[in-house]
């Protein structure tokens, strides 16, 4: 499997993750290219959803056919709806070949990409100096862990464990509590 990636850099703070996504019916890699629309849709990615879904728009312009049903719960309650496979293209070349999604209702969007997608690859949203990134590379390649790159308050501030700096016990307490650190997070000392 080869590796692909995308970043989208924005100014400020993204409110949606929002990219590209093609889409198409779901295709053997090893015997076909993707048969992706022509036009891109708009989608949105979701780590609170479980899987990926596609709105009527989407079923009624590529004429896909369901294979199935499935219940799903969502923020509107319990109901059915129907299943099928799709091929699914993301920005730079990044893609699924079969994946299967179900019908639904996202008003800002024509695809959502659920944790199905999203938990196959390494994932990382990050915000320096006023601007967004957003990166996704399918497969992982390693884990990104911020909190053993950054080095604990308690290590730097040789408290053993507290994670406050050193200050002293008739001191305003360092979390902004307006208390005495002796009555606040100093308890013990």
């Amino acid at each position: 499997m080869s590796t692909r990636s995308f970043t989208i850099n924005a100014p400020g703070i993204l409110r949606v993750l929002a990219t590209p996504v093609h889409i198409g019916p779901a295709f053997d890699p090893a015997t076909s290219k993707p048969p992706f629309s022509k036009a891109p849709y708009k989608g949105i990615w979701d780590t609170g959803a479980t899987g990926s879904v596609i709105m009527q728009k989407v079923v009624n312009d590529l004429a896909l056919k369901p294979f199935g049903m499935t219940k799903v719960i969502g923020v509107n309650g319990e109901h059915f709806t129907e299943t099928y496979y799709v091929s699914i293209g993301l920005p730079n070349g990044v893609g699924f070949s079969s994946v299967r999604v179900t019908k639904g209702n996202v008003l800002s969007a024509d695809v959502l990409i659920g944790m199905d997608i999203i938990s196959t690859g390494g994932f990382a949203i990050t915000h320096v100096a006023g601007k967004t990134c957003f990166s996704f590379r399918n497969p992982s390649m390693e884990k990104i862990d911020f909190e053993a790159k950054t080095p604990s308050a308690a290590s730097s501030s040789g408290n053993s464990g507290n994670p406050y700096p050193k200050v002293g016990r008739n001191d305003p307490c360092p979390c902004g509590s307006g208390k005495k650190y002796k009555h606040c997070h100093g308890v013990g000392s």
